[in-house]
């Protein structure tokens, strides 16, 4: 009986395991804080073990060219382009567009953002005609015979790889090369599904919805006639006629969207399209032991986070004093990511550090709020763990994802521009002190974690099964393959007109024909009544001529 527990164990792994360990998996990530979520899917495969390489710039910011769990391959892409330096430049610029119209803000902010994208899209084409270009490196790779390209569609070099190298693709994705992913896969009806950038939510008015209309005419633009151009010789040289970057990115075999309804507004999705929203969040881990010991000096009142993300590493002297004034005057001790200069008006309850181990601190029992500047890792993370947010966006999909939260009654958000200390002391003691926004950021994260397997087991599974089955074909929708008339139906509603006023023609037709022959027909009928009537008076007066000239 001891030597058949294994062999049925055994029996079972074989049975149900995974069939394509040691698959060979090529990844092109994006820098920064995309790379964090990245970071943690590979370091799964690898321990369920794949072969990881990496394709990556030799100056990546978080990227290393050294690693245990993945092997680097190195070219040129945008980061040897752009510095962190252009994200603060942009932050600034952002600032600035914040002091227009609730109304117009938001398109001075999706212009700058549109600029910002034609650069970084004119040095992705070179980068990416210079691979092809090198006929040497195309061939290494496809010497590697490499089972599957893992990418992050906001950054394009991984899609047209993947695509020459006829690899079947899965993207880790929130954006694509213009907006959020959705808007490229799936339909996207403006009547109530808000694009990126316009800081609206689901229910929208007529303004809002006209507004919703004229984002969308500047982001479709922005793709056609600036971005699209950029790669019209690439795709020329080196795709079959008529590819386009549009059916280029929606032929991957599968979409693992970092997002979850419980988070998003409810919209139409597609089959090959899994939500994996949250999946790098994890329990809290314990503190260092310095950081535990600040955390449990806290008492009764507990602690405040904050954090605003990897990119940015400065706000303005002001906004900075005005903060840390605020958070002098709480009863919280406050625990501040911070790169600087130090503030003046610190106050003795805050800490600050160069970095903090983000999800353990959220995680941390003390830990009361979380003032974060909106990006997508930071939200999750706070839905996860239940801490309400004071939200600080900065720049591109940061509005839009504090709004999400507010909209929800689990955030308060402040505008950086116009920060002073007495607002943005009332809108923390707002989400300190009112139970609402911790029982609706619980009940949110109730509702994330109440699922039949983790994000990152079905993260995991899915790349997998793309593995193992070659692609994912069957889940692909052909509405991408139709002429746009088509989609539509157009030729179908431009057939039912033409019967309609074939229709109307022939009735109207038929029945002045009807209508003449019988107007027609009593018309003769009227005549021949007054012939007889004439005929009948000329044959009397005849006949009474006749007898008189008889009499005579």
């Amino acid at each position: 009986m001891s030597n058949t527990i294994p062999v049925f164990l055994i029996g079972l792994s074989l049975l149900f395991g995974s069939t394509c360990e040691g698959s060979r998996i090529l990844v092109v990530p994006v820098d920064g804080s995309h790379w964090i979520n990245m970071e943690v899917i590979l370091r799964e495969l690898h321990s369920r073990g794949h072969d990881i390489t990496v394709l990556h710039s030799p100056k990546s910011w978080y990227i290393s060219t050294n690693s245990s769990f993945y092997t680097s391959i190195t070219r040129r892409m945008m980061e040897d382009e752009v510095d962190r330096n252009f994200y603060n430049k942009i932050l600034f610029d952002f600032m600035n567009c914040r002091k227009s119209t609730q109304f117009l803000r938001t398109f001075c902010q999706s212009r700058r953002v549109g600029t910002m994208l034609e650069r970084g899209h004119a040095v992705l084409a070179d980068a990416a005609a210079e691979m092809l270009d090198d006929r040497a490196f195309i061939k290494s790779l496809q010497d590697a015979k490499f089972d599957l390209m893992l990418t992050d569609p906001a950054l394009t070099i991984g899609v047209l790889l993947g695509s020459y190298l006829k690899l079947p693709m899965v993207y880790n994705v929130r954006w694509t090369n213009t907006g959020e992913a959705h808007f490229t896969i799936a339909p996207s009806p403006l009547s109530y599904v808000p694009m990126s950038g316009s800081e609206l939510h689901d229910q929208m008015d007529f303004l809002e919805r006209t507004k919703n209309m004229l984002h969308y005419l500047q982001s479709f633009v922005l793709k056609r006639f600036y971005i699209d151009p950029l790669y019209s010789d690439l795709l020329q040289r080196h795709y079959p006629p008529g590819s386009d970057l549009l059916s280029l990115e929606r032929s991957a075999d599968l979409w693992l969207v970092r997002s979850d309804f419980v988070f998003e507004f409810p919209r139409p999705t597609m089959p090959n399209v899994v939500y994996i929203g949250g999946f790098q969040c994890k329990e809290a881990k314990p503190l260092p032991a310095d950081l535990e010991a600040f955390m449990q000096s806290s008492g009764e009142h507990g602690v405040v986070v904050m954090s605003l993300g990897t990119l940015v590493s400065a706000l303005s002297r002001d906004v900075t004093e005005a903060i840390a004034a605020a958070f002098a005057q709480l009863p919280q001790k406050v625990v501040w990511k911070f790169l600087g200069e130090k503030p003046s008006s610190l106050g003795n309850n805050t800490l600050l550090v160069k970095w903090l181990p983000q999800n353990d601190l959220l995680g941390h029992p003390k830990t009361r709020a979380f003032i974060a500047h909106g990006g997508t890792n930071g939200m999750y993370e706070a839905i996860y763990h239940g801490v309400p947010v004071v939200g600080i966006p900065l720049f591109f999909d940061q509005f839009d994802n504090v709004l999400r939260l507010e909209v929800r009654g689990a955030a308060r958000v402040v505008e950086a521009g116009t920060l002073t200390e007495e607002g943005f002391l009332e809108a923390l003691k707002d989400v300190l002190e009112t139970p609402s926004y911790r029982q609706n950021i619980q009940q949110l994260s109730e509702l994330h974690r109440d699922v039949p397997t983790s994000p990152m087991d079905t993260t995991i599974f899915w790349i997998e099964y793309v593995i193992r089955h070659k692609g994912a074909v069957h889940l692909q929708s052909q509405a991408f393959s139709l002429p746009w008339y088509s989609y539509f139906c157009l030729d179908v509603a431009l057939l039912f007109m033409v019967l309609i006023g074939a229709f109307v023609w022939t009735s109207v037709t038929f029945c002045r024909i009807l209508f003449c022959r019988k107007s027609g027909g009593k018309r003769r009928a009227e005549y021949a009544g007054t012939f007889s009537e004439l005929c009948g008076e000329k044959l009397k007066n005849l006949s009474s001529l006749k007898h008189q000239n008889y009499s005579k």
